[in-house]
């Protein structure tokens, strides 16, 4: 008797963590949007840090920045990475290479304004920006 109440209480208890789990691990997937963003090249120990304003220095959410590196022997390997911004306009790029053949251009965009920042990591492998988005020319 009491293992038949043991075994019930014991399903009971699988059910409700069957049913439940789902429901509370969409309630955790909602993004903190104070969170920084970080996207990782996974090809170097270099970062770059980025704060993104508008043309008042208020800060830009969900502005995409976005960088083309070309690195390795004779610069064969390429990748394309971005990331958007906090609601504080930051974000933030890790694992860049320590050396490109001609650093790295990074591209910002919202609607339209853009901006941009040039890094040349051989000189400054821990880099910080500021990139003003501004209207596109026509």
């Amino acid at each position: 008797m009491q293992s038949a109440t043991c075994f019930r209480i014991a399903l009971a208890c699988t059910l409700a963590l069957v049913v439940c789990a789902p429901i509370l691990h969409a309630q955790n997937d909602k993004p903190d949007p104070n969170a920084v963003p970080v996207i990782d090249g996974g090809i170097g120990n270099c970062s770059a840090d980025f704060t993104v304003v508008d043309d008042s220095g208020s800060p830009v959410y969900d502005a995409k920045i976005s960088v083309h590196i070309a690195y390795g022997t004779w610069s064969l390997r390429k990748m394309d990475l971005e990331v958007g911004t906090s609601a504080a306009g930051k974000a933030r790029f890790t694992g860049l290479p320590k050396r490109t053949k001609q650093g790295l251009f990074f591209q910002a965009s919202q609607d339209d304004r853009q901006g941009s920042a040039f890094d040349d990591l051989a000189k400054t492998c821990k880099a910080q920006f500021t990139i003003q988005l501004e209207k596109k020319e026509q």
